[in-house]
C-alpha cells in the first residue's frame, strides 16, 4: 500500500527546515507560493531571528549564572523562558504588515524597542568578554576595603594608656568593646613613677649633700692630734662635729628611710610593668582576634560578585582607560545591532512583492467585509421593513374586523328593537280593538 500524494507532501513539510524557519517571520505559505522567488530571502530572515534568540538566551545563562552564583540548573528556566519571549517578539516585530510605507510610527517604534532589547542583551554579554578585568579589579577593590577597615580598627582601637581616652574622629563604627584594658595599670604606673621621679630628686639632692659634709668628714677626720697628759692620738673637735652634722643630717632628712622607700617604689614599678606587659599583650591578642574577626564578618559579606558589582567595576575600568572604554562601546554597539538585526533587515531591505500583495489581499479583504457589512446591514434592514409591514397589515385587518363586528352588534340591536316595537304595537292595537 503507497501513500498519497498529499500524505507525501504534509510530512515533506512537516521536516522541511526552511519552512520551519520561515514560520518565525510570520510569512502565510499560502501567498507566499505565488512568488516562490522570495523564499529564500523569507527562511534567511528566519535563521536571523533563531540566531538572535540564541543570543539572547546566552546572554540570560550568563546573566542567571552570575546571579546565582554558579551554573545551576535554574538557570535553564529563565534561559528557555527569555529565549522564548525574544523569539516571539523578533517574530512579531518582523512579521509583514500591509501599508507598512504609509505607517512610519509603527516602524519606528519597533526599531526603538529592538535597540532597547539589544542593550539589556548586550550587557551581560560585554560583562562575559571583559570578566576576567572585572574580576581582578573587584578583587582588588575588595582587598582594598578590607586594609582600610583593618587600617580604621588599628587607628581607632589604640593600646590605651590612661583610663578615659577618646576615640579618634570618625570611629564611630569602628570601635571594638573588650573585657578588660590597661588604662587603670598605666594612670597607676604613671603615679608611682612621678612619685618615683620626686623622690629620686630628693634623694639624689639629699645624697650629694651628704656626700658633701662626708667628704669633709673623711678630709678632717685623717689628722689626729696628740693629747699631752696622756701621749694617746685622737681626732680632732672638728672631725666630732662634722660627724654629729652627717648624723644629723641622716636624722633629719631621713636618707635612709627615702632610700627603702624609693627602692621599694622600684619593686613595684618592675611588678607593675610586668603586669601591665602582659596586660598589654593580653590587649592586643584581643585587638587582633576582634580586628579578625570583624574582617572575617566584611569578608563574608563579599561573597558572589553581583551583576551590578560587576557593572560598576567595569564602568570604572572604562574610566581611566580610552581605549578599553572604546572597546566596551564597540561590543555592546555590536550585539545591541545583533539583536535589533532582524528588525533592520525586514525594513531596510525595501517592499518586497509578497508585501504588496499582501497589501493588495488586505485592502481586498477590508473591501469584501465592508460589502459584507453593508449587506448583512441591508438584509437585517429589509428583513425588519418586511417585519414592521406584516404588523401594520395585521393591525389593520383587526382594526377591520373589530369595525365590522362593531356594526353587526349595532344592526342585531336595532333589529330587535324593531322587533320589540312592532309586538309593541300589535298588543295595543287588540287591546283597544276589545
Amino acid at each position: 500500500m503507497t501513500d498519497s500524494p498529499a500524505t507525501d507532501r504534509a510530512v515533506s513539510e512537516r521536516f522541511d527546515l526552511a519552512r520551519r524557519l520561515r514560520v518565525l517571520t510570520g510569512v502565510d505559505e499560502s501567498l507566499l507560493a505565488r512568488v516562490g522567488y522570495e523564499r529564500n530571502r523569507y527562511t534567511a530572515l528566519g535563521g536571523v531571528v533563531l540566531g538572535t534568540s540564541v543570543i539572547a538566551a546566552f546572554s540570560m545563562w550568563n546573566f542567571a549564572t552570575e546571579a546565582l552564583g554558579r551554573a545551576s540548573f535554574l538557570a535553564v528556566i529563565p534561559t528557555v523562558i527569555w529565549m522564548l519571549f525574544i523569539l516571539n517578539l523578533d517574530r512579531w516585530l518582523v512579521t509583514p504588515q500591509p501599508n507598512t510605507r504609509r505607517r512610519v510610527g509603527p516602524l519606528l517604534l519597533r526599531l526603538m524597542i529592538a535597540l532597547v532589547l539589544g542593550a539589556v542583551v548586550a550587557e551581560p554579554l560585554v560583562l562575559r568578554i571583559f570578566a576576567t578585568a572585572v574580576e581582578e579589579r573587584i578583587a582588588d577593590e575588595r582587598n582594598g576595603d578590607l586594609d582600610r577597615l583593618r587600617g580604621n580598627l588599628l587607628r581607632c582601637n589604640p593600646v590605651p594608656s590612661a583610663t578615659d581616652v577618646s576615640s579618634p574622629a570618625g570611629c564611630g563604627r569602628y570601635v571594638l568593646s573588650f573585657g578588660a584594658t590597661p588604662g587603670g595599670q598605666s594612670d597607676e604606673l604613671s603615679s608611682l613613677r612621678s612619685e618615683s621621679a620626686a623622690l629620686q630628686k630628693r634623694v639624689d639632692r639629699d645624697n650629694d649633700k651628704l656626700e658633701g659634709i662626708d667628704t669633709e668628714v673623711r678630709n678632717e677626720c685623717r689628722h689626729l692630734i696628740r693629747i699631752a697628759s696622756t701621749g694617746f692620738y685622737q681626732r680632732t673637735s672638728e672631725c666630732l662635729r662634722l660627724r654629729a652634722k652627717a648624723k644629723d643630717y641622716r636624722s633629719t632628712h631621713r636618707t635612709d628611710e627615702n632610700e627603702r622607700r624609693l627602692a621599694a617604689m622600684h619593686g613595684r614599678m618592675a611588678k607593675m610593668e610586668g603586669k601591665l606587659t602582659a596586660s598589654r599583650g593580653t590587649f592586643l591578642q584581643a585587638r587582633a582576634e576582634g580586628i579578625k574577626q570583624r574582617v572575617a564578618k566584611e569578608r563574608a559579606k563579599q561573597k558572589e560578585i553581583g551583576v551590578l558589582e560587576r557593572m560598576g567595576a567595569l564602568d570604572g575600568l572604562a574610566s581611566g582607560n580610552a581605549v578599553l572604554f572604546a572597546g566596551i562601546w564597540l561590543v555592546r554597539a555590536l550585539f545591541v545591532l545583533l539583536d535589533a538585526l532582524p528588525v533592520l533587515v525586514k525594513f531596510l531591505s525595501g517592499e518586497s512583492a509578497y508585501d504588496r500583495m499582501l497589501t493588495s489581499e488586505s485592502n481586498s479583504a477590508v473591501k469584501i467585509h465592508s460589502e459584507q457589512v453593508r449587506l448583512t446591514e441591508r438584509r437585517a434592514m429589509a428583513d425588519i421593513e418586511i417585519a414592521q409591514e406584516a404588523i401594520e397589515q395585521e393591525v389593520r385587518r383587526s382594526r377591520a374586523e373589530s369595525e365590522a363586528a362593531h356594526r353587526e352588534l349595532v344592526a342585531a340591536v336595532n333589529i330587535r328593537l324593531r322587533k320589540a316595537v312592532n309586538g309593541l304595537e300589535e298588543e295595543l292595537r287588540r287591546t283597544s280593538g276589545v
